[in-house]
């Protein structure tokens, strides 16, 4: 069992609910004994969440950030120290293999994905080094904890910083380790990336500041209202950036950037972006919270017995009831009747991407052709 599979030592804290055993979050809280209670303390006051079940792993070497930026989608050579950004491994067709958060500090990448996609991750950055300065190394020895909600400046002392980083940006922790602020699944959302010796001492520090205990399922909650997928949840093995929201550079908080030079997938990337639309969507769904029995991540989504569509997270929300992130076909229609086996779906319009008119180059296209 590999140190992201055991059981987390928080889970000792008293009120502590284990997620669902073989959910992607069963080595951490899931609640602690208030699921509602929790979202509001992290949407309106601060909440603490254990997500130490994620791998960390880094790379050290002159030429870490030129590498990367040559095997990813990111633009990673003008990365500044203490910046931030998030990342993807494509396939030759675009389809994404891998989602990660990577963040340079003092001469280190640090980053973390998925517990389960981890090793995966790091086999491929080591088989990709070649001749550069660049070594990719498990840091099993740290875990992630997550800060969420509008009062997170009053820990500022608890913490240990004089200033509270910029979105993307990061400040080094006393200790070891850094705080890191993200742009979801709130507007003030910070990740702690800590020794994980630490662990309970960053957690204990920080819930006697006034940080209030909460659970994956309040992260998830926020997550899924916010529109932000989760690789292997909220994506299958056809995914392509598109699809769900992953594409624009740091500044617009996404993890493809369309001005870098070649890297794996760009192709297809680019053909997308410049000619076409996706074939499916990321949508928020509002589900029939009387139905007798819930959709699991992958089940069809069908409208009129006609498959639409697949479903990924599915999460009780303390304003909207049960909530879920689906990838639908482009073609349907937002207000198309829609189920996931006996229970009734329908799609959150304000979920629906803008259409923002041709994209430049179908428009060349239609120019060449005299239209």
């Amino acid at each position: 069992m590999s140190v992201h599979d055991a059981p987390s030592p928080l889970l000792s804290v008293a009120g502590a609910v284990a997620g669902r055993p073989g959910s992607p979050d069963a080595a951490v809280a899931w609640h602690h004994g208030d699921p509602f209670g929790e979202q509001r303390a992290a949407a309106q006051r601060v909440a603490i969440v254990d997500r130490s079940h994620r791998f960390v792993l880094t790379i050290t070497g002159g030429e870490r950030l030129s590498w990367l930026h040559t095997i990813s989608s990111q633009h990673l050579t003008a990365l500044g120290d203490r910046q931030s950004a998030e990342n993807l491994d494509l396939d030759l067709n675009g389809r994404v293999q891998h989602h990660f958060v990577l963040s340079d500090l003092d001469g280190t990448l640090w980053i973390d994905t998925e517990g389960e996609r981890g090793p995966a991750l790091l086999d491929f950055l080591t088989k990709m080094v070649f001749w550069a300065d660049a070594q990719p190394a498990a840091a099993t020895d740290h875990a992630v904890l997550s800060l969420l909600g509008p009062r997170i400046d009053s820990l500022r002392a608890a913490l240990g910083v004089e200033e509270l980083p910029g979105v993307y940006g990061v400040a080094p922790l006393p200790g070891g380790g850094f705080l890191r602020r993200m742009p979801w699944p709130t507007d003030d959302s910070y990740d702690l990336i800590v020794p994980r010796e630490r662990l309970t001492h960053w957690w204990t520090t920080l819930t006697e500041a006034g940080a209030e205990p909460a659970g994956m399922w309040a992260y998830e909650a926020l997550r899924v209202a916010a529109l932000r997928p989760r690789i292997g949840v909220d994506t299958d093995e056809r995914t392509i950036p598109h699809e769900v929201r992953w594409i624009g550079g740091i500044a617009e908080h996404g993890a493809v950037h369309l001005d870098k030079g070649c890297y794996r997938g760009q192709e297809t990337v680019a053909r997308v972006h410049n000619l076409g639309k996706p074939p499916r969507q990321l949508l928020l769904l509002h589900l029939d919270g009387s139905s007798d029995t819930r959709p699991e991540p992958g089940d069809e989504v069908t409208a009129g017995g006609r498959a639409v569509g697949r479903i990924g997270t599915v999460v009780d929300h303390y304003e909207y009831g049960p909530i879920a992130l689906a990838l639908i076909k482009r073609a349907v229609p937002p207000d198309t009747a829609l189920t996931v086996g006996s229970c009734a779906a329908a799609v959150d319009p304000d979920s629906v991407p803008g259409e923002g008119g041709p994209q430049a180059g179908r428009l060349a296209v239609e120019r060449l052709r005299g239209r």
